[in-house]
C-alpha cells in the first residue's frame, strides 16, 4: 500500500523476455531515509527490476510512483532527471577524465561560452567535501582506487538525482576498510533523507547497513521484512525456497575409495577467494555450496586457471603443477563447464558439431586440425550418448533448448577425455527431464573414476551425489561436511552461521 513515507514505489511490475517471465507482478516500496536491501539468487529478477526503475528497460505492466506521482522514465537519463540515480559495481564513469570532469560531465559550468575549469574544480572540491573526501580533483579518475571511484560515482549520482540512490553490488571489489568508508557515506545520505536501494550478495553487510529487506525469487516477490526482525536462517529460506525446520531426506551420500589425485594447499587469490586446502580423490564428487557471491564460482575458476592463484600450490599425484591459465589446466586434462552457458559456454552461431570439438581442437593446437570426418564421428557419438535433442549436428547451437546446450558443453569436455571435471551450476535453468539426465551423467562419470567438482545451488541434489560438500561464505571455505553430517540441514546451517566479517 502506498503511504506518504514511500519515496519510491513499484507496483505490480511485469517484464518478460522470449521464453522467460523475468518479473511477475512484483511490488517494491522504498521509504525516505532508509537503506533497503534487495536480495535474491541468480535469475531472481533483481537486475531486471532495477533496470525497469531506471528506464534501462521498458516494463510490460505495472506502475512506478516517485514522491506519490506516477512516472515513466524512458531511459536512464530521464530517470536521473526525475531523481533516481544508480551506481554499479563496475564504475560507469570515464577513467581517462579528471575527477572534476566526471562529476560535472555534460553540465560543466561555462564562462563566455567556454568550460570554466576553475569553477568546475572548485565546485568538485566542495561537493566531495560533503563526503569527507579530500583529493586532487584535477587528477584522472583512473589514478584513484576503486573505492574512491565509487564515492565519486555516488557523489555524481546524488548531485544529479537527489531522491533515490540505487547501489548495485558496490562492495564487490572493496576490502573491509573501504567497505567501512562507503557505509559511513551511505549513513550520511540516509540521514539526509535519501532512499537507498542496496543490492548485494554479502549477508553480513545486509545486516550491518540495511533497515528492510526485500527478497525476489524466480521473478516473483517472496516478501519484505524489517531487518531487525528477520533472522539469518529465515532469510536464507526466503532466498533458496525451502523451510529449514524440517530435515530433508535424500539418498545416502556417495563414498570414494579411490587414490588421492589432486591436492591444493593454501590456494587462493586476493579479492576473489581466501586461501583454502582441498584434496580430491579419483572417483569422487566434491560439492560446493553457498549463496551467490560466497566464492563458489571464484573457486571453480581458480582451479581451472581462469584466474591464477597468488598463493599456494597445486599438485597431481604428488607432483607440483602450473595452473596459471585454462590452457595449462587443459594440458593436465582439466575440464570446466561454466555457470553462464550463454556467454561463457556456447558459441551460439556455431553448429553443435563445432561447439563439441572446440576444446579438443584447442588442446591439439590449430596446426593439427581435426578432420571433418573425425568431427562428425565425435559429434554423432556424443549426440547419441548424451541424448542431445537436435535435428542434426550442423544446427546452430543457439537454437537448442537450455538443457541441450548444457549437454553439448559437457560433450565438449568429455571429448577431451578429462580426468578432473569442474561443473558450475550444471542443472540451472533447464527442464526437469534434462536435469535428471545430467545428474545421472554426473554419477556415471564418478563411477568411471573421474574426479569432479560440482558447484550447485540445489542443496538436496549435492547431498544425493557428493562424497563431500565444501560450504563457502564471504569468499572463504568455512566448512567441510561428509558422512553423517552430509545433510541438507547441516549445509544450510553452515551457510547461515554468523561470523565476524574478515578483511579481504
Amino acid at each position: 500500500m502506498q503511504t506518504s513515507d514511500h519515496i519510491l514505489s513499484a507496483i505490480r511490475i511485469e517484464k518478460a523476455f522470449p521464453g522467460t517471465r523475468a518479473l511477475d507482478k512484483v511490488d517494491f516500496h522504498l521509504r525516505r531515509g532508509e537503506v533497503h536491501a534487495l536480495l535474491g539468487e541468480n535469475g531472481a529478477g533483481k537486475s531486471t527490476l532495477i533496470k525497469c526503475l531506471t528506464g534501462a528497460y521498458r516494463r510490460d505492466g505495472g506502475a512506478i510512483l516517485l514522491d506519490g506521482t506516477e512516472v515513466d522514465p524512458r531511459d536512464t537519463f530521464e530517470a536521473q532527471t526525475l531523481g533516481i540515480g544508480t551506481v554499479y559495481q563496475e564504475v560507469n564513469l570515464l577513467a581517462n577524465l579528471t575527477v572534476a570532469e566526471n562529476l560535472f560531465l555534460g553540465r560543466q559550468p561555462r564562462r563566455f561560452g567556454m568550460v570554466d575549469v576553475g569553477a568546475m574544480n572548485r565546485r568538485a572540491r566542495e561537493l566531495l567535501a560533503d563526503y569527507e573526501l579530500d583529493i586532487d580533483v584535477t587528477r584522472d579518475l583512473a589514478s584513484y582506487s576503486v573505492a574512491i571511484q565509487q564515492v565519486v560515482a555516488i557523489a555524481r549520482a546524488v548531485d544529479l538525482s537527489g531522491k533515490v540512490l540505487i547501489l548495485d553490488e558496490p562492495t564487490a571489489s572493496l576490502d573491509a576498510h573501504e567497505v567501512a568508508m562507503l557505509f559511513r557515506i551511505v549513513r550520511r545520505l540516509k540521514a539526509r533523507g535519501l532512499g537507498i536501494v542496496f543490492v548485494t550478495h554479502f549477508l553480513e553487510q545486509v545486516y550491518e547497513i540495511s533497515d528492510r529487506i526485500t527478497v525476489l525469487r524466480n521473478g516473483q516477490l517472496v516478501g519484505t521484512r524489517e531487518t531487525a526482525n528477520l533472522d539469518r536462517r529465515a532469510l536464507i529460506a526466503m532466498m533458496i525456497g525451502r523451510e529449514l525446520a524440517a530435515e530433508i531426506h535424500a539418498p545416502r551420500a556417495q563414498t570414494s575409495e579411490g587414490p588421492l589425485r589432486y591436492r591444493f594447499r593454501n590456494y587462493g587469490r586476493k579479492g576473489r577467494v581466501r586461501p583454502f586446502d582441498l584434496d580430491v580423490r579419483a572417483g569422487e564428487v566434491v560439492g560446493m555450496a553457498g549463496l551467490l557471491g560466497s566464492g563458489r564460482t571464484e573457486t571453480a575458476e581458480l582451479l581451472f586457471g581462469a584466474h591464477s592463484a597468488d598463493s599456494g600450490q597445486a599438485e597431481i599425484d604428488g607432483r607440483a603443477i602450473d595452473l596459471s591459465s585454462p590452457r595449462a589446466a587443459i594440458r593436465h586434462r582439466f575440464g570446466f563447464c561454466p555457470e553462464d552457458r550463454k556467454t561463457s559456454g556456447i558459441i551460439g552461431d556455431l553448429s553443435v558439431r563445432e561447439n563439441i570439438v572446440l576444446a579438443l581442437q584447442a588442446r591439439r593446437g590449430w596446426t593439427r586440425p581435426i578432420s571433418r570426418a573425425e568431427q562428425n564421428r565425435l559429434a554423432d557419438h556424443y549426440i547419441r550418448a548424451l541424448d542431445i535433442r537436435t535435428a542434426d549436428r550442423e544446427k546452430p547451437i543457439k537454437l537448442l533448448s537450455g538443457g541441450n546446450q548444457q549437454k553439448a558443453i559437457l560433450a565438449r569436455w568429455l571429448a577431451t577425455e578429462p580426468e578432473f571435471l569442474i561443473l558450475d551450476e550444471p542443472t540451472r535453468g533447464i527442464d526437469v527431464g534434462a536435469h535428471a539426465e545430467i545428474v545421472k551423467l554426473i554419477e556415471a562419470l564418478r563411477e568411471k573414476g573421474l574426479s569432479l567438482i560440482v558447484v550447485s545451488s540445489e542443496i538436496e541434489e549435492l547431498v544425493a551425489y557428493s562424497t563431500r560438500v565444501i560450504v563457502l561464505r564471504d569468499r572463504a571455505h568455512v566448512a567441510e561436511l561428509d558422512g553423517n553430517r552430509l545433510t541438507a540441514h547441516e549445509i544450510v546451517e553452515a551457510i547461515a552461521a554468523t561470523n565476524e566479517r574478515r578483511a579481504s
